[in-house]
């Protein structure tokens, strides 16, 4: 070989290889996806036919929403992002149109995001005119000092940064305000009045695919089903990133000001690239006395379980222990998928790529 091939041939292969000496070649991550849509008492025997088969598809159309991000090379954060904005939109989840009211007759919006690359993370907590309160949060960490914000400071913050406003009457689903009702009824409790802005109530019961235009005789009792309600998404991107997001209405009936576990980081939303992603669902108060999701990351750190093992660990067995009911959805760098819950179902779905995809309902499914 002349030195002048010789040098083309050194130069070439270091070109190939673009890492230092005693490092190979890099490839990229296959990236996943993991989504839930709240956990509670969710059965066979309390649910239509066509109310499985509606859940069913929103579920397979968000888990194919992120997934086609990530599939053309987005972040793990844009797939969370344009995920759990579809499923706010969606008055099926538990989160912006399709919330919960509060015991004042009001719907009050929490969301958190977190980027497993940089632990930066943005939370807000009862808003009320943010369409998309995921979005909001993943402002406040991208272009604020801060990690949460609250009420209508956070609003204000949203609105200042383009995101788009709504009235409050945007968030009213008359499925949602009778399962109010229903819960005050039972508790004695004084019921508020009609949200301003609202639809007048209806003269027969609603349907559950249109909750807000055809009348049905049937009716699902879901008076415990979203009791507990949340949106979240964990994804991994081709760049072995990992990030987080939940979204939720909160609790039927809560209390002055109540906040759960959704927004606060390390409770019900947390990401790290040295663990793994987790976003949680279920009775808030226990998952923030556990900070369920820092927790099973932690496991997986400094432990060196395996992911389900820690979830199963989690949720199983401490949160189970308090009598705390919920459930987690997480993902790790490497490509570990999970889920567990101590509820009898939980709506979820997940995807990885090379693979397909599966949704679930019940517990007595994968």
């Amino acid at each position: 070989m002349t030195r002048k091939r010789a040098f083309f041939a050194v130069a070439a292969a270091a070109m190939i290889s673009m890492t230092t000496p005693g490092q190979t070649p890099q490839t990229p991550h296959k990236w996943a996806i993991v989504i839930h849509g709240g956990a509670g008492v969710i059965e066979r025997k309390n649910m239509t036919p066509e109310a499985e088969k509606a859940y069913r598809a929103a579920l397979d159309k968000v888990l194919q929403t992120g997934a086609d991000v990530l599939a053309k090379g987005g972040s793990s954060l844009d797939a969370i992002e344009a995920s759990i904005e579809l499923m706010e939109d969606d008055p099926l989840f538990n989160a912006g149109r399709g919330a919960v009211f509060t015991a004042a007759g009001r719907n009050e919006l929490d969301a958190a995001i977190m980027d497993g690359k940089t632990l930066n993370a943005g939370a807000v907590a009862e808003v009320t005119r943010t369409r998309h309160p995921i979005s909001l949060a993943r402002a406040v960490m991208e272009k604020s000092p801060h990690v949460m914000l609250i009420g209508s400071g956070a609003d204000e913050f949203g609105a200042d940064h383009g995101l788009e406003q709504v009235d409050p009457s945007y968030f009213f689903t008359e499925r949602r305000w009778q399962q109010l009702v229903k819960a005050l009824k039972a508790k004695g409790k004084p019921i508020p009045p009609r949200p301003a802005g609202a639809p007048p109530e209806p003269k027969e019961p609603i349907s559950f695919l249109q909750p807000d235009e055809l009348p049905a005789a049937a009716w699902p009792d879901e008076s415990q089903t979203h009791k507990y309600g949340t949106v979240g998404v964990v994804a991994l991107d081709r760049d072995g990133n990992v990030a987080a997001g939940t979204s939720t209405g909160g609790t039927t009936a809560k209390l002055y000001g109540r906040v759960g576990d959704s927004p606060i980081i390390g409770a019900g939303t947390y990401a790290s690239n040295e663990s793994c992603a987790v976003s949680a669902t279920g009775t808030g108060e226990y998952f923030i006395r556990l900070t369920v999701a820092r927790e099973i990351c932690a496991l997986v750190q400094y432990k060196g379980m395996k992911l389900q093992a820690a979830a199963d660990e989690v949720i199983q067995k401490r949160l189970t222990a308090l009598k705390g009911d919920g459930g987690i959805i997480a993902v790790t760098p490497d490509g570990q998928l999970a889920w567990s819950f101590n509820t009898p179902g939980m709506y979820r779905a997940k995807l990885a790529e090379g693979g397909k995809p599966q949704v679930s309902i019940y517990h007595d499914e994968p």
